[in-house]
């Protein structure tokens, strides 16, 4: 399924697919907290839920051809940009019929027929890859346009800067998309950063910088449609920082409120920002709402309940595909 560009949508339609995307991301991700306890699912979880705003505004402002390049936490922009969930359920099955073929799990999803090249366990890893893909673009004079998703802890890595560097210096079609939601693992930003804004810290190299309520998928899928446009028209990069939310522990389905690191009003906020919350508040003005949720609800259901059948019944990999995918072949 090939995610379609929505940046000509009028906002009644627009904010029915970000709804919708939100709602499957969220959904597909609670699916996952039900079956992660059966031990089914064979690989660490970085659940998304709290963050699905950033998602699904990003990945509605690019069209099918534009490239993204992902984190460890990448279930929602996965879904968000059309990757296909019976696949992605197959991966964390650890099955041959998964979209990195059983091989890559939660933290290496990929769906380059959609425009997500992968994700990366490593921090920091994508954001020179995705530069260099910008240059690639430029190069071939492709009207293409990169997106590199990655968290506030990757800030701290000094590839960050270089990358961002060359890239100012390239005029490169880039987007670098943070996704701040306060932690790096446990981390919270003002330990580790004297200056608390992080789009203020590029602007120093000479980047435009923009912070951004994260958790208004309106706000966030208006803001990336404009640094697109920027990109395209051959103007530059953009560096774009959404404040938003993790709601449940760094790695895995738990919640983890109750720890020191966090700070006491962490939950309150959390479901005060609840993005899903915000969006069905501005839906809520239109009629026939209520009527619309419950068949969306059970249509994004019924799509989740085949995505787990099939990787259910789908086959693991064989011992010989060990050997598969190792080495690209010599031309």
């Amino acid at each position: 399924m090939k995610a379609p560009f929505y940046s000509s949508l009028s906002s009644g339609m627009r904010d029915w697919k970000l709804y919708r995307l939100m709602l499957k991301i969220r959904m597909s991700e609670q699916k996952i907290i039900d079956i992660y306890p059966s031990d089914k699912i064979q690989s660490p979880i970085h659940l998304s839920i709290g963050q699905e705003a950033v998602a699904a505004g990003v990945c509605l402002a690019l069209k099918s051809s534009d490239r993204i390049y992902g984190t460890y936490r990448g279930h929602g922009i996965y879904i968000a940009k059309g990757g296909d969930l019976g696949k992605m359920f197959s991966e964390l099955y650890g099955k041959e019929t998964g979209c990195s073929r059983g091989k890559g799990g939660s933290m290496h999803l990929s769906a380059p027929e959609v425009g997500l090249v992968g994700c990366s366990a490593i921090v920091g890893s994508f954001i020179p890859v995705a530069t260099g893909d910008a240059l690639a673009a430029q190069m071939r004079k492709d009207s293409r346009v990169v997106c590199s998703f990655f968290g506030d802890g990757a800030v701290d890595e000094g590839v960050f800067f270089e990358s961002v560097n060359f890239a100012i210096l390239k005029n490169l079609p880039i987007v670098y998309v943070c996704e701040n939601n306060g932690y790096a693992i446990h981390s919270k930003v003002l330990d580790r950063h004297k200056q608390p804004s992080l789009a203020r810290l590029v602007s120093g190299l000479g980047l435009i910088g923009k912070r951004h309520d994260g958790n208004d998928a309106p706000v966030v899928f208006k803001t990336m449609s404009q640094a697109i446009t920027q990109a395209r028209k051959g103007k530059g990069p953009v560096f774009l920082e959404y404040m938003t939310n993790r709601w449940h522990e760094h790695v895995g389905p738990g919640t983890d409120y109750q720890e020191s690191y966090h700070s006491p009003k962490d939950k309150e906020n959390n479901s005060r920002n609840d993005p899903i919350k915000k969006m069905e508040k501005i839906l809520k003005k239109r009629k026939g709402f209520s009527l619309r949720a419950d068949i969306l609800k059970k249509e994004i259901q019924n799509e989740i309940d085949q995505a787990v059948n099939f990787a259910e019944k789908s086959p693991f990999p064989s011992l010989q595909s060990l050997y598969h995918d190792l080495y690209a072949e010599s031309r």
